[in-house]
């Protein structure tokens, strides 16, 4: 899969975040013909004009780290750095109409018809390039006794919120393989513990909450986008993989009581339909 855009005769490796192409400041400085200080200082002029999650991403700690560590970074970001913005196609056309020059303008217009086009960016994976993946999760069905092969498909589909695994960006196979090799490694610490009847029952209910306050957030969490759409970002991955992994800990007889109860639940009311299955 081809993941280069041809920008002023120039070959550039175009750089994803949660499967959205995306700039850095030093990036965008060379583009436009400055320097990254003035993209910083127009920036920091006009932050009112500008909106996290929409214009900019900001990431730091675990997150950068992560981003940091994609091969098809190597060279594009400081190792160094403590954190990072990464400017989206709209960021992008208000850094060129502050600078408003021939040149900015020109660049700009080159990534909007080459850069950002997103189903370039999103094109389905060939299976050659899924070959990782494939093997990881074939290793998670062999190595954990609760998962057959679709539900080990589902739990990977969930985690990157797609409906086939071609669809997961090239850019995040990486990840993905990760995550599998995570999962192997949770299952087999589990299964290596001897449980008895009282940390199964403890077991379950855990998964129930977990899967109660998932539902919770399906219902309220674009409240909080609004408030803070990188806290909502963090959040999801959260709640997306504990109830994915919260699953399979859910008793086989209480499931389809547990389904029935949070889909029944009111939510402004607060109150129960039926009770939930603990």
């Amino acid at each position: 899969m081809t993941n280069i855009a041809q920008i002023n005769n120039t070959q550039v490796s175009i750089v994803n975040f949660k499967s959205i192409p995306v700039i850095t400041t030093e990036m965008m400085a060379d583009f436009y013909g400055t320097e990254s200080k003035n993209i910083q200082n127009n920036f920091l002029r006009n932050s009112k004009r500008f909106i996290e999650g929409k214009h900019f991403f900001k990431i730091i700690g675990q997150e950068l780290k992560d981003f940091k560590n994609q091969p098809s970074l190597r060279g594009l970001v400081n190792k160094r750095v403590s954190h990072l913005t990464l400017w989206t196609e709209r960021g992008a056309a208000r850094h060129a109409k502050m600078l408003d020059t021939d040149q900015a303008w020109d660049i700009f217009e080159q990534l909007e018809d080459c850069y950002f086009r997103r189903q370039e960016i999103l094109a389905k994976t060939h299976k050659s390039e899924r070959t990782a993946l494939h093997e990881a999760h074939a290793l998670l069905v062999t190595k954990t006794k609760h998962l057959n092969v679709n539900e080990a498909w589902k739990l990977i589909h969930q985690r990157f919120n797609v409906n086939h695994i071609e669809d997961i960006p090239y850019d995040a196979i990486p990840v993905a393989v990760e995550y599998v090799h995570h999962l192997i490694a949770l299952y087999s610490s589990a299964e290596k513990k001897q449980f008895g009847e009282g940390d199964l029952h403890n077991l379950h209910a855990l998964a129930t909450h977990m899967i109660w306050a998932r539902s919770w957030w399906q219902e309220f969490g674009d409240m909080i986008k609004k408030l803070n759409p990188t806290i909502y970002s963090r959040a999801t991955t959260h709640f997306v993989d504990g109830s994915s992994l919260a699953w399979q800990f859910v008793r086989a007889d209480r499931k389809q009581e547990l389904k029935d109860c949070v889909n029944s639940f009111d939510w402004l009311a607060g109150t129960y339909q039926q009770k939930l299955p603990i």
